[in-house]
């Protein structure tokens, strides 16, 4: 009898619920497949809910997800509901709560999935960025002044603590550790504008990579990294950088991976719950028409179960999915792939269980 896994699901708004159910399909496939066991729980978070109680993210479920091996969530985000507020009491509101202080999100092109950039393949897209995910910009310190007035004045402050940067940093000398590749760990920031912050995070990643003698370093701007992911992205093997910079490189990445269907993330706490997501939103205008690309979801619940010490089944999910974007999905965009979500789902479980 194999290992019992508790998991927490959040289908969320729009179409994550349908791109969960094709998530969850594969990983039952796959556990029944290996002989373990995953156990869903499914919580109603998301606009819908806000919409008809003005709850939120309560208290109690907050205190009851702390309990679960891992999350896997669809998507929030509800077009009937002003932008932030779900965003802010829900997921960010979760990530500190739950002190998942790393987002992890690789940058992988499979063959048969068209990127943007010019001669550039699989062999030369392949990088992992580990963002902070707990403090900077996102920590939502600061305030207003004169709120409507021509004499207004808005502060938004980056909070960066040693604690909150060294423990991201010697994540990421672990990771590149693990992820055998070039081993070659990339800090990314803004060392001649923002002196304070990076200085910090400059200071910090010098002095903890002195523990790891057998990892190369190297510091790049953020405008040259963007500029670098564009050009040169085989130069990349795991990038460590801040909250905002992270979060706006990770996009640039999801694009030349091939598009927002395709790009999954983790939420890491190493020591205690962790979530895992499709990078796109709730794409509402999609809802209930059986044509949004469910991989990015179907691979969150690969990286699921990777650090849920499943790492067999979330290696054959992955080959799974490369053999259906190689042989048989046409596209990666919604209502373009040659096939439904259901039947995107279907095909996956049919190459698993192959």
């Amino acid at each position: 009898m194999g290992k019992v896994h508790n998991i927490a699901v959040i289908p969320g708004d729009g179409t994550g619920p349908e791109v969960v159910a094709e998530g969850i399909k594969v990983l039952n496939a796959v556990s029944k497949k290996l002989g373990f066991t995953l156990k869903y729980n499914e919580y109603d978070l998301g606009g819908e809910r806000y919409m008809r109680t003005g709850e939120t993210l309560p208290d109690s479920i907050l205190t009851e997800l702390k309990q679960y091996d891992a999350i896997y969530l669809g998507a929030i985000g509800h077009p009937d509901v002003k932008p932030g507020i779900l965003e802010k009491e829900i997921l960010l509101r979760t990530r500190f709560e739950l002190d998942q202080y790393i987002n992890l999100r690789p940058v992988k092109l499979y063959e048969g999935v068209e990127t943007p950039l010019k001669n550039k393949g699989p062999e030369e897209i392949d990088f992992v960025v580990v963002r902070e995910n707990t403090e900077g910009l996102y920590a939502g310190a600061g305030g207003v002044l004169k709120k409507g007035t021509k004499d207004e004045v808005a502060i938004q402050e980056s909070i960066n603590t040693r604690k909150g940067v060294e423990r991201c940093i010697r994540f990421a000398f672990e990771y590149t550790q693990k992820r055998n590749k070039d081993r070659k760990l990339t800090l990314c920031g803004k060392t001649n504008v923002l002196t304070y912050a990076f200085n910090l995070w400059e200071r910090t990643f010098y002095e903890v990579a002195k523990e790891y003698p057998d990892i190369k370093t190297e510091y790049v701007h953020v405008d040259a990294t963007c500029m670098w992911m564009v050009k040169n992205p085989e130069w990349f093997d795991v990038i460590v950088t801040d909250n905002m910079f992270g979060d706006i490189i990770t996009d640039l990445g999801a694009m030349i991976q091939g598009g927002m269907g395709i790009a999954c993330g983790g939420n890491i706490n190493p020591t205690g719950v962790s979530m895992f997501e499709p990078i796109g939103g709730s794409a509402p205008k999609y809802t209930g028409k059986n044509v949004i690309n469910p991989l990015a979801a179907i691979l969150a619940g690969a990286m699921m179960l990777e650090f849920i010490n499943e790492k067999k089944g979330a290696d054959i999910i992955e080959k799974a999915v490369q053999k259906a974007v190689k042989e048989k999905i046409k596209s990666l965009d919604a209502g373009k792939m040659g096939m439904g979500t259901k039947e995107v789902g279907d095909l996956i479980v049919k190459y698993v269980n192959k």
